[in-house]
């Protein structure tokens, strides 16, 4: 398996589908720098060269960010909506939906699994 920028790409897939395994990295970014490198884009992973996985690899390092730099640049930013308390930031904080969704129903990926709420005894159990 041929690796770029500390991931290993899949050798069976082309060239542009192997490029997507690499976070920051999608379809069209993936075209992009095969075009750029002048790789066909229809060429198997396993068929690359030394040479071609390099100049991948430096075109990838020199224009993009990528993977760890990418994370750690995607966890500040949310980081300084939490800290400076902008509406945003407070829902990461509270682990609710951002971007508007309702929450009435739904928004169970981002709300967690459902606790159960215990309902009101009636006056007849308390006795």
């Amino acid at each position: 398996m041929p690796r770029i920028s500390g991931v290993d790409i899949p050798s069976e897939k082309r060239v542009v589908i192997s490029l997507t395994y690499l976070f920051g990295i999608g379809n069209a970014t993936a075209g992009k720098i095969c075009k750029d490198t002048g790789i066909s884009p229809n060429v198997r992973a396993r068929d690359l060269t030394d040479d071609e996985l390099k100049r991948i690899a430096t075109e990838i390092e020199q224009k993009y960010a990528v993977e760890g730099a990418l994370r750690r640049q995607v966890q500040s930013n949310i980081q300084r909506l939490k800290d400076i308390g902008c509406y945003r930031g407070l829902r990461h904080r509270r682990g609710l939906p951002v971007r508007g969704q309702r929450t009435k129903t739904n928004a169970r990926g981002r709300k967690g699994k459902a606790r159960a709420v215990a309902g009101k005894k009636s006056i007849k159990a308390m006795r």
